[in-house]
């Protein structure tokens, strides 16, 4: 099998993101852990995901949830022992799951022993693994650029007399990729972790570890955080990539690499991913989850999106990276909230039964659309069930040190805490990390203690024991759309043609590979809605079958589904999912 053979396979089946400390508590601390994921691997064998990410699980001060590693050699002890792994990782492969690691390469935390010593002296061996600059001639930082939590991303060192870098918080110092000697302790520490056996990693802010050499000031209109065109996909990133895929990734074929690269162009995507360039197998596709988000102010959701946007981007990625280079789909991840509320409004605060069978609804079309679009999907963790968001209802509730820094930061602004909750609700990542709902019980059975972030608020029907009984359940209907992930090439090769359809909330596309043709139809509103088709794609349910009909309705009949009429008129319930197939 060729490279590009290889790679292509690597990308055909399901990645399942796992967010440790929320997954599954085995030692009754309320924190998640290796043994929890170790008694629930058959659950994932069910699900029959390819793949399992895992979110970082080193050694850490957890100031930013493990994503500031103070040892890359060590489990951090609340997740348990390396040997807890090593069974993990022998578990997973008798299933035929790969294991990939979340691998934070662009810094450290600042109690990691590089950073003891580089802060120590402007001579030490070690200073030069971090990226340190004098103060501007007034005494200031180095430059006006901006962290992600909108403060100065320089951070004041008394004792050496200068500033280090850190585009997240000031625990977490940018590691200076120029320095050869430091990049070749990653790849050892890479190389480590595949002798273990781990499949893949995931990259965190992998674009960012270039950086513009001359360190020059962000236009003052510049979008937030400022700066971040000087310190995403820099001058050296493809020479560190490749360089690092040859001293690492490329040593073991079938490691699966998966860059997390914001704000990435196409162009760029097909640069970072192309199997000849041997650089990273895919990036996340981020474009698709900021839908309706307005990035220019952190807490605002954006007032002019339309499903339309949703429809014009995934045409675009479709037509100018599908087959060239090669990107992973997510509708649900642990930096944002659950898409639920945010795709189709809150159908939570309805109650009862209509509630719950619109959630069921919305869940199920979110799976739909997700595995039948091109593009390798992500599941995250209670996705499958059709866990809602967690909309906390006091700031006390919040974990997420971003999160309480804007409340703060807000509460001291004047602005009321109902409106500041409001945007909490929309944009915390916190809402997506309350923990995986496992039975209708206490804690629902993620733990026998008060878990370390509140249980959700809503939802709790939701959970994985109720619904591996039930065969028309969330879970069944996303085991389902993997399986036909893994047998149907259509839907890893084939085509896609967007339908014109004037109805905003409605969205219908075919997948087409050799022989066989697909008909997708989606309702993205809590009402019934009409479309019209055109009468060529009557073939489809006339000679084709169906896959997925849910909500069932009489929208299956050919007196819906009319070769009498043309346009065909079909009438959807509200979230409906329809897939059918033509050989």
């Amino acid at each position: 099998m060729g490279s590009t053979d290889q790679a292509k396979a690597k990308l055909e089946g399901v990645i399942y993101q796992l967010y440790p400390p929320s997954f599954k508590d085995s030692n009754g601390d309320g924190w998640g852990d290796l043994g929890g994921m170790l008694a629930q691997v058959e659950y994932l064998a069910e699900l029959g995901i390819s793949a399992v990410w895992i979110g970082p699980i080193c050694d850490s001060p957890m100031e930013d949830n493990g994503y500031d590693i103070r040892d890359y050699y060590k489990i951090h002890d609340a997740y348990g022992t390396m040997e807890q792994l090593e069974e993990l990782i022998a578990k997973l492969h008798e299933h035929d799951i790969k294991l990939m690691m979340d691998l934070v390469l662009n810094h450290t935390s600042d109690e990691h022993s590089w950073f003891e010593q580089s802060r120590s002296s402007k001579t030490n061996p070690y200073r030069d693994y971090y990226i340190w600059q004098p103060p501007s001639s007034n005494g200031e930082p180095p430059n006006n650029w901006r962290s992600f939590s909108e403060d100065s991303a320089w951070e004041w060192e008394e004792e050496t007399g200068e500033y280090y870098l850190h585009i997240f918080d000031k625990k977490q110092p940018d590691l200076n990729w120029e320095n050869k000697k430091m990049r070749e302790e990653l790849y050892t520490m890479i190389n480590f972790w595949l002798d273990k056996g781990v499949d893949g990693f995931r990259l965190d802010a992998i674009n960012m570890i270039s950086k513009h050499p001359d360190f020059p000031d962000a236009p003052d209109d510049a979008r937030h955080p400022k700066g971040q065109q000087f310190y995403k996909n820099g001058p050296k990133i493809h020479e560190f990539l490749q360089e690092l895929h040859e001293a690492t990734f490329g040593r073991v074929p079938g490691t699966l690499t998966l860059g997390e690269a914001p704000t990435v162009t196409m162009d760029e995507v097909i640069l970072y991913t192309a199997p000849e360039r041997k650089e990273l197998d895919m990036v996340l596709q981020m474009e698709m989850i900021r839908i309706g988000k307005d990035y220019g102010h952190p807490w605002k959701n954006d007032p002019h999106w339309s499903p339309e946007l949703l429809k014009e981007s995934i045409v675009r990625w479709y037509k100018n990276v599908f087959g060239k280079g090669a990107y992973a789909l997510y509708l649900n991840t642990h930096d944002h909230p659950r898409m639920i509320g945010t795709l189709f409004g809150d159908v939570s605060e309805i109650g009862g039964a209509e509630g719950k069978a619109l959630n069921v609804a919305a869940a199920k079309a979110i799976g739909t659309f997700l595995h039948t679009l091109p593009g390798t999907p992500i599941v995250y963790q209670g996705e499958e069930l059709g866990m809602p968001n967690a909309d906390y209802d006091h700031p006390d509730q919040y974990r997420d040190k971003g999160t309480l820094s804007a409340y703060h930061r807000r509460i001291q602004a004047g602005e009321s805490e109902k409106e500041i909750l409001a945007s909490f609700h929309a944009r915390s990542r916190d809402g997506a990390r309350s923990p995986m709902h496992w039975t209708g019980g206490e804690y629902a059975g993620f733990s026998e203690v008060e878990p370390w972030i509140p249980m959700s608020p809503q939802g709790k029907e939701f959970n994985a024991e109720a619904e591996r009984s039930d065969p028309h359940s969330v879970f069944h209907h996303y085991r389902r759309l993997i399986q036909f992930r893994r047998e149907s090439p259509i839907l890893t090769k084939g085509d896609l043609d967007m339908l014109p359809i004037e109805e905003e909330w409605i969205l219908a596309y075919t997948r087409t590979y050799e022989q066989e043709t697909w008909l997708i139809i989606l309702n993205f509103s809590d009402q019934p809605q009409t479309c019209l088709i055109d009468a060529k794609w009557s073939f489809v349910w006339e000679e084709g079958e169906c896959l997925i009909s849910h909500p069932k309705a009489d929208v299956l009949t050919h007196s819906v589904f009319s070769k009498k009429e043309d346009p065909i008129k079909v009438d959807l319930l509200p979230y409906q999912s329809l897939v059918y197939r033509k050989r």
